[in-house]
């Protein structure tokens, strides 16, 4: 069903839109919708949240299946293949064909991965399992992205990041419950999240609803033509150096989703649970940062954010291997702080490089991060291996001065 249809009185018989989403009969594109931004937020939450059960519980897999961390990368990469080569189709698609119930329909995957990972048996299973978690992801992330957008009113930089620190949000509490219900009880204790996804479906349909009853359309969005002036060629450049900042941010991240607990482990000698309340501190600063960088942005521009997050989290990353264990946790937390608030400003600016393919554009820039966290996490697992994961974050320390690339971009014309 297009966004343009109404509802047949088949359709009307399904329930009347959840709470969370106002019951909106037109569109006014210059409204701010905050109970929708924040509805997908919230989704965004649950969704990140259950992803981040994989990274949470990899010390436990390790030990239970006798996996080195090459198979742990493994099991990353099976997640975020999955999560990232859809991702751009889907917005592509979409962006032509609209389909608000995909986003519900995302949710049915994640909770089917979910039931496979509480009892998946063997390696093969523990593949399979994220790769479905990861495929509901991929149907998540472009469409609801593209309805914060239709909801900002032009605060396109509050509504991304707005949408994006719920993702951040869930990545943060991930560890915690994780260490509370799954850790003390087994891998079947997994089954206790289902709910969230549940709960997610529920709130995904209405978000459906109201897209269709509303008549809301990205169309009917201004478009600001800050970059009209650009050539093709341009453009595509500037696209290339948003890609390579994506790059240097999210090696790095991977490098601390998926091992900082090893690290603090083997370096510090923490326990388990003790290495999951420093991760917790790292995302919770993430999740601060990403929230300030979109609103930041739209104040005093996004290139200006993207300098002072990505190359200015430089000296605290080269810092951050020579550090006792009271500096490592407040290091962390810094360069979680500096280096997550450039990527709402990246999106942003991507998609104003190309306005009117805003799905495609939201589906290639987080189809990369979850594809290069993928990559990334493979490989750093094979060097973890070959030599120690210490030599890990001494290695990841200079990726941030790949920022030195922004100077690159295009400079972004008045309205």
């Amino acid at each position: 069903m297009s966004q343009m249809e109404t509802l047949t009185p088949a359709g009307a018989v399904l329930g009347e839109i959840p709470p969370v989403v106002p019951a909106a009969n037109t569109f006014d594109p210059t409204k701010t919708i905050l109970p929708v931004i924040g509805a997908v937020s919230f989704v965004h939450l649950i969704n990140d949240l259950i992803q981040s059960i994989l990274p949470s519980i990899y010390p436990l897999l390790k030990t239970d299946y006798a996996l080195s961390f090459t198979q742990i990368g493994m099991i990353t990469l099976a997640f975020q293949m999955t999560a990232s080569l859809l991702q751009p189709g889907i917005g592509l698609y979409t962006d032509k064909h609209p389909k608000p119930y995909l986003l519900p329909t995302g949710m049915l995957f994640t909770l089917a991965g979910l039931v496979m990972l509480a009892f998946a048996n063997n390696f093969t299973w523990l593949l399979i399992a994220s790769a479905m978690i990861g495929l509901g992801s991929s149907t998540f992330h472009p469409e609801a992205s593209r309805v914060a957008r239709m909801a900002s009113g032009g605060r396109f930089g509050f509504a991304q990041s707005f949408f994006q620190v719920g993702g951040n949000a869930g990545s943060a509490f991930g560890p915690l419950l994780a260490a509370a219900i799954i850790l003390p009880q087994g891998q079947g204790a997994i089954g206790w999240f289902t709910l969230f996804a549940i709960v997610g479906f529920a709130v995904l349909f209405g978000v459906a609803r109201w897209t269709i009853r509303s008549h809301a359309s990205l169309k009917s969005v201004k478009k600001h033509a800050h970059f009209a002036h650009l050539s093709r060629a341009q453009v595509i450049g500037a696209l290339t150096v948003l890609a390579l900042l994506v790059f240097s941010k999210y090696i790095y991240m991977a490098a601390f989703t998926n091992y900082y607990t090893f690290y603090l482990i083997e370096k510090f000698s923490t326990s388990v649970a003790d290495a999951q309340l420093f991760l917790f501190l790292f995302l919770a600063a993430v999740a601060l940062g990403t929230f300030a960088g979109g609103p930041i942005g739209d104040k005093v521009g996004r290139k200006a954010v993207i300098w002072i997050s990505i190359l200015g989290a430089a000296p605290f990353t080269l810092l951050f291997p020579y550090c006792n264990l009271f500096w490592t946790a407040v290091l962390s937390v810094v360069i979680g702080l500096v280096l997550s608030s450039a990527f709402s400003a990246i999106v942003v600016l991507a998609q104003e490089l190309v306005p009117t393919k805003i799905g495609m554009i939201s589906g290639i820039f987080f189809g990369l991060m979850f594809g290069i966290s993928g990559v990334a996490a493979a490989g750093l697992g094979a060097l973890a291996d070959a030599t120690t994961i210490e030599h890990v974050f001494d290695y990841c320390a200079y990726l941030p001065l790949i920022g030195m690339v922004t100077i690159l971009l295009p400079r972004m014309s008045r309205r």
